[in-house]
């Protein structure tokens, strides 16, 4: 079909059931692509942009033929249903394999190979990884040397597969790269091509030569996987505390890639191409520029190992766009806000059809400019893990509301209801009335892997259906569609007035000076919070703090959404797939207010860290001289909404 364009196009592609789909897993899935559009491009990879014109490309029969070598291998190093293949892993084509063979062996997850090494074995041991699947040991990459001292606290382990990037690295720096990575082995300890056993008794593997001794034309198991088995665990919610294990089935998958393949129509198959930088640690580049497209016989870029982090990328982007005829691609604000940098020049980009964005709501600023400069279609979506990744997009062939996050997709139930105090089901919201955004469907997750993580995530709506609570606020107007008016926890309460900092983002990206914006809630002794304001200007902007505090004085029309002060950034600390940190951001205000209070007291600090805390949200930890001293600071900070621990140093240094 062409596409959705209105609810009623939702409404009508219900009438079908989606459990007519044949393909019941992933693997099944790619399967039948394979055996329809077998000698089609399906991926192709450049290392980086150097040679990005003369890419390595895979048919789908060939990339069929390794995930049926890789799910083997799995097999054969004893993965079954209930074990983890984690992979650490930059966006390669081995990255694929060993996602979609890890699911068709057992079940996989995904790890954020930029965290540092204790974090990442806190995560290991959290998915009780079997299988770990990571680069091979090559100078100039940090990869293997921050992991490795910590696999020893992973017990769940028995194997590290080794995937060695020199493999992609052509002409020249291919011949200078190999002598140099057999170095790198030999002062780590680690052999290439045969396995070899780790200290505690795990076995390392190197991914090629442990992948090519399996058969490539089918499962040598019998047990394939079904709808309802695990497929995937991806590791969601904060940076510290107990990791949230999101729980995903096959089930989950498929239907998620079939429902918003039904959604974009046309708009993505055979003959399309697609292009992937967000890394593949995340569910949007696993799924929209994953397992989407390779359902539907489309051709998928992976545009260089970093994605979008990719050296001369962006500046080259409407350049890799002509040559690989890219009709579709999707990426958070901050790509787009960096892309309005990018002159098109005399590129051809008349290959482009949509430009798909997620993640966090775009400034309706940025959005405007956009579409002007390049005539690109944006469709605003949203989606979470928890919903395995697309909830809701705007409709490729109707309106696309501005400020929307679009219609929801065929056969998942999405809406605004009334929670009250304790999250209990109070009612559903009218057209236009804000509420709790909640979604029911076959891409909701099973749940994640702790009970206790999964107090109040369900919401019984008294109607048999299992409701996630998305933790987002938002509206539903006459026509369905969808508007985030904030998170729940984002919220900034100044005076028991709840203030939404999409307000006052909104505004500031509508100066010509400033490319990203964000709001946070600065602690207070009298209000509770008090909002204010961090920006990065455009490259080469000038615009001074006073400037866009007037700015905002002068545009917000809810007084107390003004900011008390706005601080320009030279960047703005964004996580691995470019959204925007504000949890560094709001530690930068409670340090800064901590500070001040305490300074103007007259007391002296020699030591003040601020970090995140599962049970507190934010805590802060000073250490200071002498009791009285510890007396007077608390006395101070107490009139303050955080939560302090206080130390003195003579009995820090005791302890």
């Amino acid at each position: 079909m062409a596409g959705i364009g209105s609810l009623q196009d939702v409404l009508a592609l219900e009438s079908t059931p989606w459990t007519d789909e044949p393909s019941a897993s992933t693997y099944s899935l790619i399967e039948h692509a394979a055996r329809q559009w077998g000698h089609a491009p399906a991926l192709s990879f450049f290392m980086d942009m150097q040679t990005h014109r003369k890419p390595v490309r895979w048919s789908y029969r060939d990339l069929f033929h390794g995930i049926n070598q890789t799910a083997n291998a799995f097999r054969h190093l004893g993965v079954t249903r209930q074990d983890t293949v984690a992979y650490i892993l930059p966006n390669l084509p081995e990255t694929h394999l060993t996602i979609w063979g890890g699911q068709a062996a057992g079940r996989v997850a995904a790890l954020n190979p930029l965290l540092e090494g204790a974090a990442l074995a806190e995560l290991l041991n959290a998915v009780s990884a079997k299988v770990l699947v990571t680069l091979s040991p090559f100078p100039g990459t940090d990869l293997w040397n921050k992991i490795k001292p910590h696999l020893a606290r992973v017990p769940s382990l028995r194997h590290v597969v080794l995937v060695d990037a020199v493999h992609h690295v052509k002409g020249r720096k291919g011949i200078v790269a190999k002598p140099l990575q057999m170095a790198e082995h030999v002062l780590l300890g680690v052999k290439n091509r045969v396995s070899n056993p780790l200290p505690w008794g795990a076995q390392v593997h190197s991914f090629h030569a442990l992948v090519r001794r399996f058969n490539s034309a089918r499962l040598m198991f019998a047990d394939r996987p079904q709808a309802s088995d695990v497929s995937s665990c991806f590791c969601t919610g904060g940076t510290t505390g107990l990791p949230k294990v999101a729980l995903r089935t096959h089930r989950n998958e498929v239907f998620n890639a079939w429902s918003a393949s039904r959604f974009l129509g046309d708009g993505i198959g055979a003959g399309k191409t697609v292009l992937c930088g967000l890394p593949l640690f995340h569910v949007n580049g696993v799924l929209v520029t994953g397992l989407l497209p390779f359902s539907k016989g489309a051709h998928v870029v992976l545009a260089g190992p970093q994605g979008y982090r990719t050296p001369g990328l962006i500046k080259q982007f409407w350049s890799v766009v002509q040559h690989h005829q890219i009709n579709f691609f999707s990426g958070v604000p901050t790509l787009y806000s960096s892309l309005l940098d990018v002159p098109i020049g005399d590129a051809n980009v008349s290959s482009l059809e949509y430009g798909l964005c997620g993640a966090a709501p775009m400034p309706e600023e940025v959005f405007r400019r956009f579409e002007q400069n390049t005539g690109l279609k944006i469709l605003e979506g949203y989606g979470l893990t928890e919903g395995t990744c697309v909830s809701s997009v705007n409709p490729p062939l109707g309106q696309r509301k501005l400020g929307s996050i679009g219609l929801r997709i065929p056969h998942q139930a999405m809406k605004a209801v009334r929670l009250g105090d304790q999250g209990e089901y109070l009612g559903d919201c009218a057209p236009g009335e804000v509420g709790a955004l909640v979604i029911s469907g076959p891409n909701v997750f099973l749940g994640y892997a702790t009970a206790e993580q999964n107090a109040g995530l369900w919401v019984d709506c008294g109607d048999g259906q299992k409701w996630l609570n998305t933790g987002d606020l938002g509206r539903m107007d006459a026509e369905g569609y969808f508007f985030l008016t904030g998170r729940k926890k984002e919220l900034i309460i100044r005076g028991g007035h709840n203030i939404d900092p999409k307000l006052i983002e909104d505004v500031l990206h509508q100066h010509p000076q400033v490319q990203l914006a964000a709001a946070v809630g600065r602690p207070d002794a009298h209000a509770g919070e008090l909002p204010v304001a961090y920006v990065q200007l455009v490259e080469g902007g000038q615009c001074s703090e006073a400037e866009l505090l007037a700015f905002c004085q002068a545009n917000l029309s809810e007084r107390a959404a003004v900011p008390k002060a706005v601080t320009v950034l030279p960047n703005m600390p964004l996580t691995p797939i470019g959204k925007i940190f504000k949890p560094d951001l709001k530690m930068r205000e409670i340090e800064a207010i901590t500070r001040n209070t305490l300074e103007r007291q007259g007391i002296a600090v020699l030591d003040l860290c601020v970090e995140q805390s599962k049970q507190f949200g934010f805590l802060v930890q000073l250490v200071v001289s002498d009791t009285a001293a510890a007396e007077q600071a608390r006395t101070s900070l107490g009139l303050l909404p955080l939560r302090v621990d206080i130390l003195v140093a003579a009995e820090e240094h005791a302890a």
